[in-house]
């Protein structure tokens, strides 16, 4: 376990333009997320307009394929931003009378993207005239190559980084290819298909032609968006709250509010965490554990009826998700407890490798070792040829980790032979052969890093005013949201008396605070054993954030500690 430093985050905004909220501790709390005064009223009126290079040439395709009643098919990908983009083009493009169908490549079969061999099982099963690509395509000059000898024509959709340029698609549209100047780069894949489809239900209203409401699927966006981790800007906030409101007005996907009830959870009190949490998760466990056609056809059935049978399916695959994850972490851990890696002598990187460890789990244990050790992580199992290895990566603050792959790519050009991604995310796949070779190349990149990007970093909104511990002050907060990549819930930081404490499953610790007015306040820190080195003293100095606990129909404010130090015994 890594130390952590505190740090309050700076101002960034004036404090005055937040007059008007009667409060400096919202006023700083926004200040310090750049945000200004008139970023806060979260309107769809207020989304970019739809300026993406090359949009304009996709709508038209798509558009001239619809009324020629063309075959069209989506080509997916396997993560929720994937499935909540390939459910929307699905029902989007059939509202406006498409004659679509979708593939999603089997991550253990055919690996990731529109590859070669993607295209010739698309041709096979469906002979479509139109493909279109949503959340990868961005490198798949070999597949959009296959698919024109096959005699169909390609739309890529993605959002992923490139530096290079873009495949001979009949339109390629992505925020990060080279020379689009759209003001967001944060769209998530499924921001993307939004952007596509809305413009093309537009055009197509103008023209008297079938279309439909865009609207109606925020759900889908908003879900994808977090699922995928995408950073909450002005545009995404937009998005992201839209759907928001919708799920919590019960106006979405069946499968959704069937995924919700199965995992307990109210629609109507639903926060833009859960999307990563609760919903995300279980959509992901398909295409991790099995085939994500089950997380699509989730969201694509029509009632309840239909979705409840498969959200319990996820839900299913989800917790067999858990189990292998589990023994995964415990065996990474394991070998580098063996190595008795203190942290003055934790490698800069670390890159591990089990033949029998599960592929679709890798991610998750590269984020559990990236958390724990503040180390950008890779973590590789084997492919189904036996031959090659398939990494994903997560990474740290201040290291990208897909230019760091890049430039060892360009290093060693015979190390990797694919990779693709984003700042803290990334997947590659390289030669059993060369792991060793690899490792060593990727460590020592790593390693050119100033020092001080190793040391974990816990941003604060500082001290918190005691008449703030309050449920109206966290309704406030709440209002304020959605919060998440990029707009970081508060986290807050203060001294605390210690009236008690006590370890529940001798592993989550839960205190009763004492606070300047004389109230009593629970806080609690989940897994905090192993971050406590030493008995609870009778005043603690924490980070923590704010919260509800509901528990027999009351409703009390707790506080979630995420740091601890002890100042008297």
């Amino acid at each position: 376990m890594t130390s952590m430093l505190l740090q309050q985050r700076p101002l960034q905004q004036p404090l005055e333009q937040f007059a008007y909220l009667q409060s400096d501790t919202l006023a700083r709390i926004l200040s310090a997320r750049n945000v200004a005064a008139d970023q806060l009223a979260l309107q769809l009126k207020s989304l970019l307009s739809p300026d993406l290079l090359g949009l304009q040439k996709a709508v038209a395709r798509i558009d001239q394929a619809i009324d020629e009643r063309k075959q069209i098919l989506i080509v997916g990908d396997y993560d929720a931003d994937g499935a909540t983009s390939t459910a929307l083009m699905i029902l989007a493009l059939r509202d406006m009378g498409a004659q679509v169908d979708y593939i999603v490549p089997d991550r253990f079969k055919y690996g990731y993207g529109l590859t070669p061999a993607i295209a010739e099982l698309a041709y096979q099963r469906y002979q479509p005239d139109l493909l279109i690509t949503v959340d990868n395509g961005i490198s798949s000059h070999a597949g959009v190559e296959t698919c024109h000898a096959l005699g169909m024509q390609v739309i890529i959709t993605d959002h992923h980084l490139t530096t290079k340029a873009t495949p001979p698609a009949e339109a390629v549209v992505n925020p990060n290819q080279l020379g689009c100047n759209f003001a967001s780069k944060s769209l998530a894949g499924v921001g993307v298909a939004f952007y596509v489809l809305a413009r093309l239900a537009t055009i197509r209203q103008q023209q008297g032609k079938t279309t439909t409401k865009l609207s109606q699927y925020l759900d889908l966006v908003a879900l994808g968006t977090v699922a995928d981790v995408a950073k909450l800007d002005f545009n995404n906030r937009i998005l992201v709250q839209a759907g928001l409101e919708r799920i919590r007005r019960g106006q979405c996907r069946a499968g959704i509010l069937a995924l919700l009830e199965i995992a307990g959870k109210n629609p109507a009190q639903l926060q833009a965490q859960d999307f990563g949490f609760v919903l995300g998760p279980r959509i992901n466990a398909a295409g991790r554990m099995d085939s994500m056609q089950i997380g699509i056809e989730c969201l694509l059935a029509p009632d309840l009826t239909t979705a409840y049978p498969i959200a319990y399916q996820l839900d299913r695959l989800n917790v067999e998700r858990r189990q292998v994850e589990q023994s995964m972490r415990e065996q990474a851990f394991e070998y580098l407890t063996e190595l008795q890696l203190e942290q003055a002598q934790i490698p800069e990187a670390l890159v591990l490798f089990e033949p029998e460890w599960h592929q679709g789990v890798i991610g998750i244990v590269a984020g559990r070792l990236k958390e724990h050790y503040h180390r950008p992580s890779i973590v590789f199992a084997l492919d189904e040829d036996g031959q090659h290895l398939k990494g994903s990566a997560r990474s740290i603050e201040g290291i990208h980790i897909r230019d760091s792959i890049e430039a060892v790519a360009q290093q060693h050009p015979h190390l990797v032979k694919f990779f693709g991604g984003h700042a803290a995310a990334a997947g590659l796949t390289i030669q059993q052969q060369y792991f060793d070779e690899f490792k060593s190349h990727f460590t020592a990149f790593i390693a050119q890093h100033h020092p001080d990007v190793f040391t974990a970093r816990l941003w604060t909104d500082g001290a918190l005013h005691v008449k703030d511990f309050s449920l109206d002050f966290l309704a406030q907060l709440e209002q304020l949201g959605p919060w998440g990549q990029g707009f970081e819930a508060p986290v807050f930081e203060g001294v605390f008396n210690v009236n008690e404490f006590q370890w529940l499953k001798e592993q989550h610790l839960k205190l009763k605070l004492k606070l300047d007015d004389g109230r009593l306040l629970d806080a609690i820190g989940f897994n905090f054993r192993e971050k406590v080195q030493t008995p609870i003293g009778e005043k603690v100095y924490l980070a923590f954030s704010l919260e509800k606990n509901e528990f027999r129909g009351q409703t009390h404010l707790q506080m979630r500690i995420l740091y601890l130090k002890n100042l008297e015994f």
